[in-house]
């Protein structure tokens, strides 16, 4: 999965922490006191399963205006938990970093989810499946 932005690491930032995968090596950001190199136009974020997470520098990008359909959300990824106690702690965390909250859907009693939009105005869903 690979997923555009106009700054491939404040996007690969949020993800890591929020997902708590790895850089790949070669991909860390450098040490606070060197600035990050000119050029990064592509950084992976590696899972524990090996799952892979990209980000791609782009000059522009339109962001999507989900639920409105002017500019389509293109993709989604959706990201499930346990219980509704682990949503709610996941919801924070995801404010925390920098989403930004589009729908809450906590109280639906079949799927309780949130739809969130990550820094970069992608969206992205964490709900409740006990099968996470």
């Amino acid at each position: 999965m690979v997923l555009d932005t106009t700054d491939a690491r404040v996007l690969a930032e949020f993800y890591r922490q929020l997902l708590g995968y790895q850089y790949r090596a070669g991909d860390e950001p450098p040490p606070a006191e060197e600035p990050d190199p000119q050029g990064r136009d592509w950084l992976v974020l590696t899972g524990p399963g090996g799952q892979r997470l990209a980000f791609q520098q782009v000059d522009e990008v339109a962001e999507p205006t989900w639920p409105d359909a002017a500019v389509p959300q293109q993709l989604h990824l959706d990201m499930g938990v346990r219980t509704a106690e682990e949503l709610r702690r996941q919801h924070d965390r995801a404010l925390a970093l920098g989403a930004r909250l589009l729908r809450d859907r906590s109280d639906d009693p079949d799927e309780e989810l949130y739809v969130y939009a990550d820094p970069a105005g992608h969206p992205f869903c964490i709900f409740v499946t006990p099968s996470a």
